[in-house]
């Protein structure tokens, strides 16, 4: 039965009560909580974050991500036009975090000593499995121009970044992101828990989390 069809309720005087007057009648209790689009958005690449990271963008589905935020997939799509728009978000969130990073870890450090300090901090960051098996993602969807310029820019930004905070040269930066992309890998297949001299430079202190 649609709303129009009920029958209205009177007032005390007989007379019909308007809807929109009904509408407000009800307690605020029980009225339905509206969040703002800017915290649905960030609530919505939260849940995604953990399908994409096992899917990636061809095998996850935006109603399953659409129910773990607890929103249709119509408001999802409201909010991402295309599921390939919220994965390029995702791919956007991830560097960011790795940029947060590494400034935070650098402080007022320069040289060698920033770039220890930020490949510590890199290493902790690699217990964030989810974090780290999005990354992955990131490069195998690069087959797709849109994802690959994004996937990119972010790691440009990283490049970019790592010389302004360090100051060192060239080759040693890129040397760092050498090891960081192996240490990728090491903890992708849990490298720490093999007990074998082929992966004895593998620092053992790394515990993969969900």
């Amino acid at each position: 039965m649609t709303e129009t069809s009920q029958q209205a309720p009177t007032a005390k005087n007989g007379t019909s009560v308007p809807v929109a007057e009904r509408r407000t009648s009800v307690p605020v209790a029980e009225r339905r909580q509206r969040m703002p689009a800017a915290e649905r958005r960030e609530l919505v690449l939260e849940a995604a974050m953990t399908d994409f990271a096992i899917g990636g963008l061809a095998g996850t589905s935006t109603e399953d991500v659409a129910r773990r935020a607890g929103i249709s997939q119509p408001y999802l799509f409201r909010l991402f036009p295309t599921k390939k728009a919220l994965f390029i978000a995702l791919i956007e969130r991830c560097f960011q975090r790795v940029k947060d990073t590494f400034t935070d870890a650098a402080a007022d450090l320069t040289g060698d000593e920033a770039l220890g300090a930020m490949a510590d901090a890199y290493e902790q960051l690699l217990e964030d499995r989810t974090l780290l098996q999005l990354q992955m993602q990131c490069y195998a969807a690069c087959h797709d121009p849109e994802v690959r310029d994004a996937t990119r820019a972010g790691f440009k930004g990283l490049w970019e970044l790592a010389e302004r905070l360090t100051g060192l040269p060239f080759q040693t930066v890129v040397d760092f992101f050498a090891i960081g992309m192996l240490m990728n890998v090491a903890a992708a297949m849990d490298l720490p828990a093999v007990d074998e001299r082929w992966t004895s430079w593998c620092p053992k202190d790394i515990e993969p989390t969900d």
